[in-house]
């Protein structure tokens, strides 16, 4: 459901010839499925209904099965994963609007499961269909996936944040459903604050914050439209805490999650 509205969403601008709102957060309920804006817009393209002053779009499941224009590739929300529950609402965020590391901190088993949530969701689920993924340094055979991992070619290993980083500009762009709506999709939001990398699909790379480099500007590498995860404290844009019970701190997104998605299967 979640995917299908994003691609609503990314298919509806594409025909308004509108720029794809600055969301951060995704909240689905049974009853309506919630975009969180980092910016307020008091106009949505319908179905959608903004709220919040502009602060939410909405819309119902019944309005994303009725007939009407099928959606676009959800390609500029690739990162858009689970991060847990707010009760039985499932709660998403982009991570690639982190703007710098998102970094999850707490006991190593909290903050492992909720990572590998992440990973997996990102290589297997429908919204992160197109996204690729690098385990950076020792995670890269320390187990982390387990025997979960998807079989893909979306996923890859790195001895480092820089050989990582430097991989992920040479490679060549992925494989796009179609050329001329995606290369028309990028087109919209090209320069704004999300991603500015015309057809390249998002990438996310997942280091432990001991390997994590400290030096200045060693993450400048890390692309618009890219995010970095590290497992453990370290400085970042966003700074994740994982309870003992299961919660997740989202810090500075004020999100409130009650089980992280670690603790979901």
């Amino acid at each position: 459901m979640v995917d299908a509205g994003l691609r609503r969403l990314t298919g509806e601008c594409l025909r308004s010839a509108r720029s794809l709102p600055d969301l951060y957060a995704v909240v689905y309920s049974e009853e309506r499925l919630g975009l969180l804006l980092a910016g307020a817009e008091e106009t949505a393209p319908a179905p959608w209904t903004a709220e919040a002053d502009g602060e939410r779009w909405t819309i119902s499941p019944d309005a994303l099965h009725r007939p009407g224009p099928e959606g676009e590739p959800a390609l500029p929300f690739a990162l858009t994963v689970t991060v847990g529950l707010d009760g039985a609402d499932r709660v998403l965020v982009d991570l690639s609007r982190a703007g710098g590391p998102v970094s999850v901190a707490g006991p190593d088993e909290e903050v492992r499961g909720l990572v590998r949530a992440v990973v997996i969701e990102a290589l297997a689920g429908p919204v992160g269909s197109l996204a690729e993924v690098t385990l950076v340094g020792s995670l890269a055979g320390d187990g982390l996936l387990g025997d979960d991992v998807p079989r893909t070619s979306r996923l890859h290993t790195a001895a480092s944040v820089e050989e990582a980083f430097a991989r992920a500009a040479s490679a060549p762009g992925a494989p796009e459903p179609g050329a001329s709506d995606v290369t028309q999709i990028f087109r919209l939001i090209e320069g704004s604050s999300r991603i500015a990398v015309q057809g390249e699909a998002p990438h996310l790379f997942v280091v432990d914050a001991s390997q994590l480099p400290r030096r200045q500007g060693a993450l400048d590498g890390l692309r618009r439209g890219d995010a970095l995860l590290v497992l453990g404290d370290a400085p970042a844009g966003w700074r994740w805490q994982a309870g003992a019970d299961g919660s997740l701190d989202t810090g500075p997104l004020g999100l409130e999650i009650t089980r992280h998605a670690g603790r979901m299967a």
